[in-house]
């Protein structure tokens, strides 16, 4: 069998491919156990990129932590696959997954449609995450969009088909980071459709189609554990640097700004990334969270606390 993860990164990587067959095609994952008792880091790309996207935080943390990062549905290494499913639908095969590996309370680390589809699982599955870090992402609850807003995201696919591809590869790469490896990482993942630019544009119109439906579900989506929000001071997707205020507002969640760095913060600012998620994880296992109970005051504390060791 091709073992994918050493074709990228070369020998000596720990990360084991594995696959997860469903009615509409098979999901390839990558992942790397080194202790049970450890937390597993589960890290979910945002829509059109791959598992490229962490390639920063599991090099860091495969030697640290237990992690799992898939390619997902309709992506990457997860095609072909027929684009008949739904948010809610991803959320139970990650479920499934899991289980299959053994992954119980995990930490979970989503980047933009991937804080997405964390939202929509901790709605199914309340009591079987530990914790949750939104990257570059937004909240699922209605209440924060506007009716333009959906009805936009439920007719975007029409731009991208008519967004010209090398163009489309300038503004996708540019708008998504600020650093020259943050751009060249999103072009290369965006060059996995380069012989049919149109699959790309199919993509990226069903992933805007699927969070439009999750968003006029309607459902409550709450936040079931420990969370920490991370975006990018110059993240020109959409508005989430103002959806991301909202919800740290409303919901007093804590909210870190990275700085030099866009939409894929995490590849922008790979370091500072690793460190938050690293203070989070140790807080974490501290039990901090569940001590203090009301978020305002975790947000209080965890910011003192990266103040500290900074």
């Amino acid at each position: 069998m091709i073992n994918h993860w050493e074709m990228v990164y070369g020998k000596g990587r720990k990360m084991i491919e594995n696959s997860y067959k469903t009615p509409c095609g098979c999901i390839h994952y990558f992942v790397n156990i080194i202790d049970k008792q450890k937390i597993t880091l589960v890290f979910l790309p945002g829509l059109t990129a791959d598992l490229r996207l962490f390639e920063k935080q599991t090099e860091y943390f495969e030697k640290k932590q237990n992690v799992f990062v898939w390619d997902a549905p309709s992506h990457a290494l997860s095609r072909p696959f027929t684009n008949n499913y739904s948010l809610s639908d991803m959320a139970e095969w990650l479920d499934k997954i899991l289980a299959k590996e053994e992954i119980y309370n995990p930490i979970i680390i989503g980047q933009s449609m991937g804080g997405y589809l964390t939202q929509l699982y901790m709605e199914l599955y309340p009591d079987k995450i530990k914790g949750f870090i939104s990257i570059d992402s937004a909240p699922l609850q209605k209440s924060y969009m506007t009716a333009m807003e959906i009805w936009l995201l439920e007719r975007a696919e029409p731009l991208y088909r008519i967004y010209p591809w090398k163009a489309l590869l300038r503004a996708g790469s540019r708008g998504c980071a600020q650093t020259d490896y943050g751009q060249e990482l999103m072009r290369k993942m965006m060059m996995s459709y380069d012989s049919d630019p149109k699959e790309y544009a199919r993509l990226a119109g069903f992933g805007y189609r699927m969070l439009a439906e999750a968003i006029k579900a309607d459902l409550p989506y709450h936040i079931s554990c420990p969370a920490l929000l991370i975006c990018g001071e110059k993240d020109k997707a959409g508005s989430a640097k103002s959806y991301n205020k909202k919800w740290h507002q409303k919901e007093g969640l804590p909210l870190i700004w990275i700085k030099n760095a866009g939409h894929n913060s995490n590849t922008d600012q790979p370091d500072e990334v690793n460190r938050l998620i690293e203070k989070f994880i140790s807080e974490v296992e501290k039990g901090l969270f569940m001590e203090i109970g009301m978020a305002h005051n975790v947000h209080t504390i965890f910011t003192k606390l990266l103040a500290l060791t900074s």
